[in-house]
């Protein structure tokens, strides 16, 4: 009996390339045929004749006719995939991994916090919160960057997303590490906005996504501020390899972040030394 080739990749049209920041593009991609999968949870884009890299998609995840991802350009493989154009082909395999468990934010106030490129998963889940939205209790959405020109999604985060707080328990709080311009909201790293939260902690979930360092400290804060390590939830994205299990190299001790992850609670991996790494 033959068995489906798990590293044949669907083949996708580029239909748009946004430009975020200088070293940051957004890709819309139009499958070949409907491609689903669950907010955290990640693909692979291939680039034939240069190869394939792992990324989050950053769209919702109810629109299956077309998927968005977030890159930043820190090597040969996103260098390829930031010269892409409208109307070239590229391959698509997934999803992989585990996405975040909705079920279990059903009935409770939720934090989401992103920095940089980690608003991009954290975009796609907010995107299915939104659908559902009279599920959860309030949700506050804490962004960061180092300055507001090197915000994603600026048409969204600061007026469409904005418009959404008067008619639904939703709020944000946005800061950048050195205001320029016009900048009206908060200065200073992502974790000055966790200072008195407008939340009822001990029935909240917080998410978080960044990079390394940022979430090793918004982390510190939110265990501060009351979180139980059960209730932080991280994205171990950047470790993430063949998709399959077969590697290794995504390893978190005994965890295969490919395949237990990428999503995981702060207790889970709260014992291993290389988590940060």
């Amino acid at each position: 009996m033959n068995q489906p080739n798990i590293y044949q990749p669907l083949k996708c049209q580029v239909e748009k390339v946004i430009e975020e920041t200088p070293s940051i593009k957004t890709l819309v991609l139009v499958p070949e045929k409907p491609f689903s999968f669950q907010a955290g949870q990640f693909a692979f884009l291939t680039v034939p004749g240069v190869g394939e890299a792992p990324f989050t998609p950053s769209s919702s995840p109810s629109r299956v006719e077309k998927v968005e991802f977030t890159v930043m350009k820190t090597g040969m493989v996103t260098g390829a995939i930031h010269q892409l154009k409208p109307g070239d082909l590229v391959g698509l395999r997934g999803p992989y991994g585990k996405p975040y468990p909705l079920e279990k934010f059903a009935g409770k106030e939720v934090l989401l916090v992103g920095g940089g490129v980690g608003l991009a998963p954290l975009r796609s889940l907010f995107y299915a919160l939104m659908e559902n939205v009279c599920q959860y209790r309030k949700i506050l959405f804490c962004c960061g960057a180092k300055t507001p020109e090197d915000y994603l999604y600026k048409d969204e985060i600061f007026s469409q997303w904005q418009s959404l707080c008067q008619k639904n328990p939703l709020q944000f709080r946005l800061t950048v590490d050195r205001k320029t311009g016009d900048w009206k909201y908060q200065e200073g790293v992502v974790t000055c906005t966790l200072e008195k939260l407008p939340l009822d902690i001990s029935s909240s979930v917080a998410v978080v996504c960044g990079p390394p360092i940022m979430m090793k400290f918004t982390t510190v804060k939110l265990l501060q501020e009351g979180y139980r390590e059960e209730n932080i939830y991280l994205s171990m994205e950047r470790k993430m390899y063949c998709g399959v299990g077969h590697c290794r190299h995504c390893l978190i001790g005994s965890h295969f972040v490919c395949q237990d992850g990428p999503v995981f609670t702060y207790s889970q991996i709260k014992n291993e030394p290389d988590a940060w790494a």
